[in-house]
């Protein structure tokens, strides 16, 4: 998550069920997240455990597809309203119904237009190419559906962290320009997706569970495969004698950091490119206009460790952007306008991005630098800098990379990475050292990202029109009828159910008709 946050303490293999506040204490942001992090956790693996990898309740089960020909258009998908569980996570496919306005003759809109009437009701359900979170351009002919059919329809769910850059609505104004915003917040982010059949290797009159278990494999396979490991810069022959402490073999910086690396590019190590923060991300101004290279921002922050400066690299955002994924080259920051809240960047920002103010672009300022030659000092080794490739940096793997102040990382050999996994690195003053995992010598251990964690699941085999075998799950309610308690209350109710059957019979047969005959009186059959 891109928010500003001193660490994440959360560590499911600890396994803590719950964070305990003692009196007198300093109140720490870590410890609210880890709390809320040990719920979600234990919630979801319940979810997970009773429902199993995906399915949705009966009755109310979302995602329900429809395939819509376009004929001369392009082709559709509906999106049916509901709930549906993926690995636990609650996703909802309701589409939100547009408020009812009061009818004031003597109020104008903002366009100074008298209130009009409403011309036709939203739509009630979601389709592919409106899907609140999906962003798909019928100008991409990537984002259209398959023209070749089948192809599969599936659910994608990760999640996302927002802050009042991208939502206004969560600063409190009361507390005035000048202040910080407060909390952020996690989102789940949802989409659905079309992968073609071809992709899945089945044959032709493959059944619905032939077509889960293909999906169930391509699914596994998106998963990033990169490792990293951190530490702060030691000296030569540290590994010789563990106990050596020089001055120079530590963190060196002057304030606590939370360092984020994150993919920018992925793919394989030479196509893979990785970009840093010292603020976790967290750095971002929001932005009010664009005019060729230069962008018009609402603030240029609120100190110098927090503002914008020549050489920065900046990264241009907003929601269409981060939801679809899709990494474009950095910016860097050419020239500084402090009057007019200006910056001129190294270039113009590309077209599909920043130019709708309702997805509330910002840029956010990411730390690198070009490469360069650490200084060889006392027991300290030169290390170069990492190549730069459009404002990110190249992944180099096997070896250990600078970043700045003896903060030190590695990428495993052999792997491959997925734009927008990241990693966070603590760094802390006290202990001039960076908080990582160590084995028992002290060896940094490697780790898998700590997001993004993404979540599949298919929902439609789509065959052409008027055929979309569904995939979902579906499950009931695990309630149920409480039993008898003992025998005489089981014999009571059993005496009940015949003497309201009998009233029945009787109100049946109408006034004057004989009462059918009681068990004991039954006749016999010959």
């Amino acid at each position: 998550m891109h928010a500003d946050i001193s660490r994440i303490t959360f560590r499911p293999d600890r396994h803590y069920s719950a964070v305990i506040a003692q009196q007198g204490r300093v109140q720490l942001d870590a410890d609210a997240n880890e709390q809320a992090a040990i719920q979600l956790l234990q919630a979801r693996t319940t979810a997970a455990d009773l429902i199993g990898q995906h399915g949705g309740p009966r009755g109310a089960t979302g995602f329900a597809l429809g395939f819509v020909s376009g004929g001369r258009e392009l082709d559709d998908l509906s999106i049916g309203g509901g709930r549906y569980y993926v690995d636990g996570i609650l996703v909802d496919a309701t589409r939100p119904q547009a408020g009812v306005p009061v009818v004031d003759e003597g109020h104008a809109t903002e366009d100074g237009l008298k209130d009009a009437p409403v011309d036709e009701q939203p739509a009630a359900t979601w389709t592919y190419w409106d899907q609140p979170d999906g962003y798909r351009d019928a100008e991409r002919p990537g984002d259209r559906l398959p023209g070749q059919f089948p192809y599969l329809a599936y659910l994608k769910v990760w999640e996302r962290s927002v802050t009042a850059a991208e939502d206004p609505l969560l600063r409190e104004v009361a507390l005035g320009s000048a202040m910080p915003d407060t909390a952020a917040r996690l989102k789940t982010v949802w989409q659905v997706l079309p992968l073609p059949g071809t992709q899945l290797d089945l044959a032709d009159g493959a059944s619905k569970d032939e077509v889960r278990a293909a999906f169930a494999q391509w699914a596994a396979a998106q998963a990033s495969t990169a490792r990293m490991a951190a530490r702060s810069e030691r000296p030569e022959h540290a590994d010789e004698d563990p106990c050596l402490v020089k001055p120079d073999a530590r963190y060196r910086g002057q304030e606590n950091q939370m360092y984020r690396v994150e993919i920018h590019e992925g793919g394989a190590a030479e196509d893979a490119t990785f970009k840093w923060s010292r603020e976790n991300g967290s750095v971002t101004f929001p932005v009010d206009g664009l005019d060729g290279t230069w962008a018009e921002l609402a603030s240029l922050g609120s100190d110098d460790k927090l503002d914008l400066n020549v050489g920065d690299w900046v990264e241009l955002v907003d929601t269409a952007y981060t939801s679809r994924g899709e990494p474009l080259p950095l910016l860097r920051v050419e020239e500084v306008d402090l009057p007019g809240r200006r910056v001129r960047l190294s270039g113009e920002p590309d077209p599909s991005v920043g130019r709708r103010p309702e997805l509330h672009p910002f840029l956010r300022r990411w730390d690198q630098r070009s490469a360069s030659r650490h200084g060889a000092g006392p027991g300290r080794t030169k290390q170069s800098a990492p190549r730069s490739r459009g404002g990110a940096l190249r992944i180099e793997e096997g070896g250990w990379l600078p970043l700045e102040d003896g903060v030190l990382v590695y990428f495993e050999p052999g792997r491959t990475y997925r734009a927008g996994d990241f990693w966070t690195v603590p760094a802390r003053t006290a202990t001039g050292n960076v908080e990582w995992p160590t084995d028992e010598a002290r060896r940094p251990l490697l780790q898998s990202p700590m997001g993004i964690q993404v979540h599949y699941a298919p929902l439609a085999w789509v065959l052409g029109e008027g055929s979309v075998p569904d995939l979902r799950m579906t499950f009931g309610p695990l309630a149920a009828v409480i039993p008898a308690a003992n025998d005489e209350e089981l014999a009571a109710e059993a005496a009940a159910e015949e003497e309201a059957k009998a009233a029945e019979a009787a109100a049946a047969t109408g006034p004057g008709t004989p009462a059918p005959p009681q068990d004991d009186e039954a006749p016999h059959e010959n």
